[in-house]
């Protein structure tokens, strides 16, 4: 069905789509090639939310020829008004013969209306070229599309012997600078950087992306049960959310006073409802959450079934069964209690090691 041609113009497609990885959200991460006869006559991708979409940028490189030519998008085509006009009413202009896409729009405002309108108007639609690439380009997008939350990543950094901290909480640095950087492109790729009021007391964070050049910080969100955080973290500001499980007043407008936003979702055990938290985050148009925090908050998350992804980095060093460990968990009556996961990647980063894992 596909030729290799379609395949390496997929590929640069998919190329250029990335370079939105930073700046999109809450938008997809989309790229777009429109290729006639052998030659690409036009080239786009999606910067940010209010700017042009891949394809019309793309049309307008191409011009005249974007007519009879093949059109290689990542994602269908929105047949929906949002801040842009929909991207298929441009494609139905511009009549090209082909459409190629890698992948359906899970948005239920377009869901497949783009490849119908496109096809009602005899324009040849294939999908499923590089689907997983896609799919994992806008895992964030996906998720919180079709299950209402982000995908929720959870960064650790730990010694070989998988301890995050001393016993008395020190816990920097224990990775290189190397790993550092690149947990800061990792933070960079999302939309929200989750942690715990331990980790804020303990390691006072910025939690802001510093390493990699971004036009776009993340947000910053702080469960915080009982609004402890001191006034002079330097995670307050503007862009902060402290995710609270009660209403006290004063240090409710202490905390609003120093740029922070105060959200309220307890649970019935008095703590902050997580679940609640992160479909608060996705209404606010969050794909991806990148978790840093403590083993307490982390092994919260874990046994509510909220970890999508582990990033995991072990740097060659030993701390001893004294320091912390990742997790915080009940203690296992079995091994088959045991949480099983799925390796997807493994990388040498400067002397660490980076393993990325799902739940199996």
């Amino acid at each position: 069905m596909f030729t290799p041609d379609d395949q390496r113009h997929m590929a640069r497609a998919l190329e250029l789509a990335a370079r939105g990885l930073y700046t999109t959200t809450p938008n997809p991460r989309v790229g777009c090639v429109i290729v006639n006869g052998a030659k690409v006559v036009g080239e786009g991708w999606h910067e940010k939310a209010g700017a042009a979409h891949a394809e019309p940028i793309a049309l307008q490189a191409a011009g005249a020829k974007a007519a009879g030519a093949t059109v290689y998008v990542t994602l269908e085509p929105c047949a929906h008004f949002g801040r842009t006009p929909p991207c298929v009413d441009a494609l139905l202009a511009a009549k090209p013969a082909r459409v190629v896409a890698a992948m359906a729009d899970p948005n239920p405002q377009t869901a497949g209306e783009g490849f119908a309108r496109l096809r009602a108007a005899g324009i040849a639609v294939d999908v499923g070229l590089m689907a997983a690439e896609a799919h994992a380009l806008n895992i964030g997008f996906v998720s919180r599309m079709t299950r209402g939350t982000p995908w929720v990543r959870m960064k650790v950094a730990a010694s070989l012997d998988g301890r995050t901290a001393l016993a008395g909480g020190q816990s920097q640095w224990i990775t290189g600078a190397g790993a550092r950087r690149d947990g800061h492109a990792w933070r960079a790729r999302a939309c929200a950087v989750l942690t715990g009021v331990g980790t804020v007391k303990e390691d006072n964070p910025q939690l802001t992306v510093r390493d990699v050049a971004t036009t776009r910080q993340p947000l910053r969100v702080v469960v915080d049960s009982r609004l402890q955080t001191p006034l002079d973290a330097r995670v307050l500001g503007p862009g902060t959310i402290i995710a609270a499980a009660g209403v006290d007043a004063p240090r409710s407008v202490a905390l609003r006073a120093h740029g922070a936003e105060v959200v309220v979702l307890p649970n019935h055990e008095g703590k902050v409802e997580l679940p609640a938290l992160l479909q608060e985050l996705a209404r606010r148009g969050c794909n991806e959450v990148h978790v840093e925090a403590g083993h307490k908050l982390n092994g919260s998350l874990l046994e509510e079934g909220l970890v999508d992804e582990l990033l995991i980095y072990l740097a060659p060093c030993i701390l001893g069964d004294t320091a912390q460990g990742m997790f915080h968990l009940p203690p296992l009556a079995n091994l088959q209690e045991r949480r099983n996961l799925r390796i997807t990647d493994i990388t040498r980063v400067g002397d660490d090691v980076r393993i990325l894992a799902r739940p199996g």
